[in-house]
């Protein structure tokens, strides 16, 4: 598939906004016809750009008030002792998100917990306890700016 076009971008931005959207009602949004949305739907979707459909879930309303990015360096390294990390680490339900990345820390997760002492708990018997944990920095986060759509 060539770059997505204008009418690509437009069909990109309203499923970001909502994914439930029908073809026909992109069609009408974007003065197409319901078999031509529809058709540039599969083929971003058959292109790899379209990969999946999300729901927005308020972590807040579940009870879920805290969310804590850690960064987290092993104690060593090496293609074993991150594959016992990455297994070990999904296994955690709060840990929402795991990157693995270069810089000061080798992995920054995203976690989630009730309150701060819920945290605490899942830090020192979930994380602190994973294989080859080395240094942990954490950080609270205060607040988010959400900004939907592709890019």
């Amino acid at each position: 598939m060539n770059a997505p076009d204008a009418i690509d971008r437009a069909i990109l931005r309203a499923l970001a906004a909502d994914a439930g959207l029908s073809a026909g009602e992109i069609g009408r949004r974007l003065g197409l016809s319901q078999p031509a949305a529809w058709r540039r739907i599969a083929r971003l979707r058959a292109a790899g750009i379209l990969a999946g459909e999300r729901v927005v879930v308020d972590r807040e309303r579940l009870g879920f008030g805290v969310t804590v990015f850690l960064g987290i360096k092993l104690a060593t390294h090496g293609r074993h002792s991150s594959q016992d990390f990455e297994r070990a680490v999904a296994a955690i339900p709060e840990v929402q998100v795991v990157q693995h990345v270069l810089g000061l820390f080798d992995y920054r997760l995203r976690v989630v917990a009730r309150d701060i002492a819920d945290f605490e708990r899942v830090l020192r018997r979930r994380i602190m306890a994973l294989p080859g944990v080395g240094n942990i920095e954490a950080n609270v986060l205060l607040s988010e700016e959400r900004r939907p759509g592709p890019l």
